[in-house]
């Protein structure tokens, strides 16, 4: 079956860097755009970033543009999302998601559990 794998979380000062990895497994995982979303404490999930099947194509929420980069490597069946200058307000439960197709129609059919970023001052 579908099994989406995020790991890489963790806890750092602001101003700090991270790597988060989602592993796609059970599906061709090179035939699907991905995306990364969050949710904080109290508050909706949001967009994060998202990226087409071959990687050539990515697209931002406006809160993390110039910050975070989301890439793939469809070799390792492996979605990143390099984040950097994290600020507290970043804190958040990161989870990946399977996009419909190929290129991103930001609906989604399988969704990870997630991996915590904590974001200190």
């Amino acid at each position: 079956q579908v099994q989406l794998v995020e790991s890489g979380g963790g806890l750092v000062q602001a101003g700090g860097s991270l790597r988060l990895s989602c592993v796609g497994s059970g599906y061709p995982f090179r035939s699907y755009a991905m995306s990364w979303f969050r949710q904080a404490p109290g508050k909706e999930r949001e967009f994060v970033a998202a990226i087409n099947w071959s990687g050539g194509r990515t697209t931002y929420a406006d809160a993390v543009e110039g910050r975070f980069t989301v890439s793939r490597d469809n070799s390792k069946n492996t979605l990143y999302l390099e984040m950097n200058a994290l600020t507290p307000a970043d804190t958040a439960v990161y989870v990946c998601a399977r996009d419909l197709r190929q290129v991103s129609t930001y609906e989604y059919e399988y969704w990870g559990q997630g991996t915590q970023v904590t974001v200190s001052s």
